[in-house]
């Protein structure tokens, strides 16, 4: 269940509980104007109603003034704001909530499943406002409200990739909707716009970009935000270009290049020189991080949080949302979360018919203050298996533990054991950094010596065994030169039906058939294509992932040279994961150099030399030790490796940092 604070029920005066009840039927049912009239807005069933025209929306655009001059033209930044909302509740007299959507993507790269961007008449209003956001809300009672982050369509400014002026662009809009900023009719002059329709209640949501953006405006604690419902988001951006140190991906001045528009290009090459300057490759932690780095005013968040991820996203890689989730938590936000098997992809692409209305109740309680009870219901849903999901009340579940397992030499050069008893003192384990290699090639034959990896293997489990949340390994570890990247990797050796997340669809494949949900016009159909899930059968599965640079041994501000035979002791962070061992199988921990396509290698090919002794892996199991001894007490010998069959690399390995992000 979401954490909500409540009371107890008391009976100290009969007429006090009659009058709560009184309340409550009028706070929950529909009154008989609002179930006859459809300016009021019907709610049955907990639900609200598509009692509007979708046909007869007002269709407006309003530029936002953000306070700032990114361009550095002596004008304040506006950015475009492009509404669609229902015409009856205005006549009516009533105000209305806000469903938001702030993206740098609307003219260059696209949004959803289709890639669709905004289209516009001659008057220039918005006809096309992609997704299904407005064609399902809007006869619902809500305004969709799709923002052009500053340098991006329609708005003046600059990017800055996540920072102030990023999260300016959506805040000034907020605070326009509660009338705390100054709108126009006019990109530049114009008329004075106020937002006197809504009642300024906000929900922000968005996958990617778009959900990193509602992820940061939460941080700002602004008023009238109620809930936000991130999708594969970013909580701080250097998690998204490095991990500990070492690179994933190449520097922020490319994103902001490919999503800029033409005019930005133009006048934004001083803000581009900025980003450069702030994000050196070196994996230092810089005051350009810090301003991008939300996780640290998670203690401002203030809105509700419906989080969505990806468990093998390896794009905006899950440390994001684990980082950010645990922050949220420690604050006491009511929360909730759906962990899929996919990749990079949103849920209406999942989880279509269970997505919508799911989302609806969670928009109508927040928003609307609907009492249905969403907020009541298990925290968590998880999916096991291709389709197949399950729910936990909280999430983690609370039996969770981190728990010691050691490191131990085997027979065979590089192949080990994982278990309770620790490693004798001394002992130690090799292996070659070879940046060809990656996770998959690492993982193909456990039991087989590999010189470019060490692996360590418990038995094979008696019963299931569950992990859930954040891992972490710690390797003391020596270095042939003078620079060395490291990585880890959590994997379940055993024969599985997956979904497909290394395919070019990440783990659904698109149908030629369509589904509506929502009112179309002429020009914006509710109409798209569905999905499926694209599965794959594997005899092994990587399921968490952490790697390091070992220079930021002792802090992210700076790394230094290694000098080689030294030892070094650096713990790696593993990536945030809910996944079952299925009795028959073995859990394996995988400690390596660089794993090809998803970091970059070093700027030296070491030989690392681990001691063993001084290592060791904190896991969250659910039941903690109790239930590794459960799971692993009766068969402990090591079953035969099974040679995996050739797996792709990841299907957004060397594209544009822009079509990786989206």
């Amino acid at each position: 269940m979401l954490i909500h604070a409540r009371g107890t029920r008391t009976h100290w005066i009969s007429a006090v509980v009659a009058v709560l009840a009184a309340l409550a039927a009028v706070l929950t049912a529909p009154t008989a104007a609002h179930a006859n009239t459809r300016d009021a807005g019907t709610v049955r069933q907990g639900l609200s109603q598509p009692d509007y025209s979708y046909a007869d929306a007002i269709r407006e655009s309003v530029w936002v003034d953000t306070g700032l001059d990114g361009d550095a033209d002596g004008k304040a930044d506006r950015v475009a704001v492009d509404i669609v909302r229902p015409s009856e509740p205005a006549k009516a007299g009533r105000k209305i909530p806000v469903i938001m959507d702030a993206s740098p993507y609307y003219s260059c790269c696209g949004r959803g499943n289709e890639g669709q961007l905004k289209t516009y008449d001659a008057n220039g209003h918005i006809v096309q406002a992609p997704l299904f956001y407005d064609n399902y809300f809007v006869p619902r009672g809500y305004a969709a409200v799709l923002v052009d982050l500053a340098g991006t369509n329609r708005s003046d400014g600059c990017v800055d990739v996540g920072g102030r002026s990023d999260i300016q662009s959506a805040k000034a809009v907020v605070d326009w909707l509660n009338g705390r900023a100054k709108g126009y009719s006019a990109r530049a002059g114009g008329q004075s716009v106020k937002a006197s329709w809504t009642t300024g209640a906000v929900g922000m949501i968005g996958k990617s970009w778009d959900g990193t953006i509602a992820n940061g405006v939460a941080a700002t604690g602004v008023a009238g935000l109620r809930t936000i419902v991130p999708i594969s988001a970013i909580s701080s951006w250097y998690d998204y270009y490095f991990h500990q140190g070492a690179p994933l991906q190449d520097g922020p001045e490319w994103l902001s290049d490919a999503v800029e528009s033409p005019d930005a290009q133009a006048h934004c090459a001083a803000q581009q020189q900025k980003i450069i300057a702030g994000s050196p490759r070196t994996g230092d932690w810089t005051p350009f991080w810090t301003e991008r780095d939300y996780v640290k005013d998670a203690d401002n968040v203030r809105a509700s949080v419906f989080a969505v991820q990806g468990m093998q996203d390896l794009n905006v890689r899950t440390k994001n949302f684990g980082q950010w989730w645990d922050a949220i938590a420690a604050n006491g936000v009511e929360r909730k979360v759906w962990l899929s098997q996919t990749g990079h992809v949103d849920p209406f692409d999942t989880r279509r018919t269970t997505w919508v209305p799911t989302l609806q109740r969670w928009f109508d309680h927040y928003l609307l203050g609907v009492r249905n009870g969403i907020e009541r219901e298990p925290m968590a849903d998880i999916e096991r298996t291709p389709d197949h999901w399950t729910t936990d009340r909280v999430w983690p579940p609370a039996a969770t533990t981190g728990t010691r397992l050691n490191l131990r030499a085997g027979t065979t050069p590089g192949v080990g054991t994982l278990g309770t008893k620790p490693a004798a003192h001394g002992s130690t384990a090799s292996f070659t950094d070879d940046p060809a290699l990656w996770e998959e090639d690492w993982a193909a034959q456990p039991d087989a010596a590999n010189p470019a990896r060490t692996a360590f293997t418990t038995g094979v489990l008696t019963k299931d065994l569950r992990l859930s949340g954040n891992g972490t390994v710690t390797v003391t570890a020596t270095s042939s030169t003078t620079s060395a990247h490291l990585s880890a990797v959590l994997v379940d050796l055993g024969p599985a039906t997956i979904r497909n997340y290394l395919g070019a669809g990440e783990g659904i494949k698109t149908l030629a058939t369509r589904s509506c949900f929502g009112d179309s016009t002429a020009g914006d159909s509710s109409c798209f294509l569905d999905t499926a899930a694209d599965t794959t059968t594997v005899d092994h599965t990587v399921f968490s992932r952490g790697w390091a640079d070992l220079g930021h041994y002792a802090s992210l501000d700076h790394g230094v040279p290694l000098t080689p035979g030294k030892p070094y002791t650096i713990t790696l962070k593993l990536a945030a994961t809910d996944h079952v061992i299925p009795a028959g199988h073995r859990l394996a921990v995988i400690v390596a150099g660089t794993d090809g396509g998803l970091i970059l290698p070093a700027d030296t090919t070491p030989k690392i030399t681990v001691d063993l002794a001084r290592s060791g892996v904190n896991l969250p199991l659910v039941g903690g030790y109790g239930a590794l001894r459960t799971s692993t007490a009766a068969v402990t010998p090591q079953a035969r490796g099974l040679r995996a069959p050739a797996v792709p690399r990841p299907a957004f390995d060397g594209l544009p940092a822009a079509a990786r992000l989206r």
